[in-house]
């Protein structure tokens, strides 16, 4: 009898941990930075880094026969962890200032992925102003290299400056492999030109903005 309760006690936690948080993206989550920490090799600021998914039952839509559009921005936290990690942009962040949030994002679909279909999410720092660092991310089938999907996210610094936490991690470089005598690799220090996208993006987001700014469109509290 005893052994019932306890059974049907752990069967209960079991059933409210899954109705209270959604499990698995957290053990994921956890196996993802444990792979980048202890697993891969630490990259340079401005390499590109990959990881792989597969489009499941639970992530597909109502129509069940592509990935929800909403799963691909969630795909991008595995990705954004795994490049922190691995470049060590996090940690310098938050060893000169408090962390990094999620400014914007816009995202482009090109072509559904199946249920059941591999993906590879490429991930690159593409730009970076005082503030904040822009992300490129492109969703790829490896069976054709076809970019199924691309997206573009904002990274805003807190408390710290984005291009001093950048040319720490450029100066201080990687290790490329043993045999290399100097063991560091030598990138110039020069901030690239913002992209012709990213920079109407940042136009339509300030002109957003001051839309909302306005004062038709502030609330005021009963």
């Amino acid at each position: 009898m005893l052994a019932c309760w306890v059974l049907a006690g752990v069967l209960g936690a079991i059933v409210l941990l899954h109705t209270l948080l959604e499990v698995h993206y957290f053990l994921r989550m956890f196996f993802t930075l444990f792979l980048a920490r202890f697993c891969k090799k630490r990259v340079h600021i401005l390499d590109e880094t990959s990881v792989y998914g597969i489009c499941t039952t639970t992530d597909v839509d109502t129509l069940l026969y592509h990935m929800n559009n909403a799963r691909y921005l969630r795909e991008l936290d595995f990705a954004r962890v795994d490049f922190y990690e691995r470049t060590s942009l996090y940690r310098e962040i938050r060893s000169q200032g408090t962390g990094v949030v999620q400014g914007a994002a816009t995202i482009r679909y090109r072509r559904f992925l199946k249920p059941l279909s591999i993906f590879k999410i490429t991930s690159k720092i593409i730009y970076w102003d005082d503030k904040s660092i822009f992300m490129e991310h492109r969703f790829i089938t490896p069976s054709d290299g076809f970019v199924r999907a691309i997206a573009i996210c904002r990274q805003r610094v807190l408390d710290c400056s984005a291009e001093a936490v950048i040319s720490v991690l450029m100066d201080r470089g990687v290790k490329q492999n043993q045999n290399v005598e100097a063991g560091v690799t030598q990138i110039p220090h020069v901030r690239p030109q913002i992209p012709p996208e990213v920079a109407r993006w940042l136009e339509s987001n300030e002109i957003s903005s001051a839309t909302l700014r306005q004062p038709e469109n502030v609330t005021t509290p009963c």
